[in-house]
């Protein structure tokens, strides 16, 4: 199983879920949005299979910078948002994990060990 973990590298989130597809003896890709950005198709599939509320990180401080016309335009318009997240990388939720059979967003332990064992 081909996988490809999405995120920042120094992102403490990040590191635990490093960590556990490490221990879980998991090979991956890695995508460093800083260094490599993202693609509309990739967040368009993200946001069409787990909804925007779930890919959009609205508790970091990217989102929290942004002008109140921003945010009104990324809440009530999908397309808006996705731009947004493809320029502010920093305000998709880390990790995006995403295999052939499987999707997930955010680090949750169990999720993990029920999509790798």
């Amino acid at each position: 199983m081909t996988i490809t973990i999405y995120g920042i590298k120094s992102c403490s989130t990040m590191k635990k879920a490093f960590t556990k597809l490490d221990d879980l003896g998991i090979s991956y890709d890695f995508h460093d949005y800083k260094k490599q950005g993202i693609d509309k198709d990739s967040v368009q599939r993200w946001v069409d299979e787990l909804g925007i509320d779930k890919v959009l990180n609205k508790r970091g401080t990217t989102w929290r910078k942004l002008e109140d016309a921003q945010k009104q335009a990324a809440d009530s318009d999908v397309d808006k948002a996705i731009d947004l997240l493809i320029e502010n990388t920093s305000m998709i939720k880390r990790p995006i994990v995403e295999g052939q059979s499987v999707l997930l967003c955010g680090y949750d332990e169990a999720e993990f060990d029920t999509n790798f064992t």
